[in-house]
């Protein structure tokens, strides 16, 4: 797995922050809000929660994101601007309990897009319109689909082919504050 953190390394000069329940916060964005932070990472998982979240799921979760799940469960970059799902643990509203990532099983249970193969795995999306990426886990490329369709509009070779250009691309377009260099501009790889 690619090291998130030496992409993130700018913005730590904006301020760092670990949370008693493990989250790493990187650069304050008060540009967001008071407390906002631009990017959320969430602590691994162990295996029992790996297994749990497979049978909560009744699916395998595919290898490469089952990896980084191990190693990162879930991520926020630029605040939302593109996130990948992970298991959350509580919906208390605790000063921590708010961060957690957004929980896997909503896309794969509750709001799964019409047409999705049961081979699709969701694992996150853009909130530039809502995009969400799925891992087709017969073939383990990865997928950016509407949030209502999962027709592929656009695919990688796999989830570590598609993690370390997307985070550059996505870097690319905000300043060394976090804010975004030009806001009419999609943050979609399309």
């Amino acid at each position: 797995m690619i090291d998130i953190f030496n992409f993130l390394e700018i913005y730590r000069l904006l301020g760092e922050k670990r949370l008693n329940n493990g989250t790493y916060l990187i650069g304050q964005a008060p540009h967001v809000a008071p407390n906002a932070w631009l990017h959320s990472i969430y602590p691994g998982l162990n295996l029992n929660e790996i297994k749990e979240l497979e049978s909560i799921l009744d699916k395998t979760i595919p290898d490469y994101y089952r990896s980084f799940l191990e190693n990162s469960n879930g991520l926020k970059l630029f605040n939302t601007t593109f996130c990948l799902d992970g298991l959350r643990k509580s919906y208390g509203r605790g000063l921590d309990d708010v961060w957690q990532p957004f929980d896997i099983r909503t896309p794969n249970m509750s709001e799964r897009p019409k047409n999705a193969a049961d081979c699709f795995f969701f694992i996150g999306g853009y909130d530039w319109d809502g995009s969400l990426l799925y891992i087709d886990s017969h073939t383990q490329k990865v997928h950016l689909c509407r949030t209502d369709d999962a027709t592929s509009l656009y695919e990688w070779g796999n989830f570590e082919i598609m993690l370390e250009p997307e985070i550059r691309r996505i870097i690319k377009l905000f300043d060394s504050e976090g804010k975004e260099i030009n806001p009419k501009i999609s943050t979609l790889p399309i």
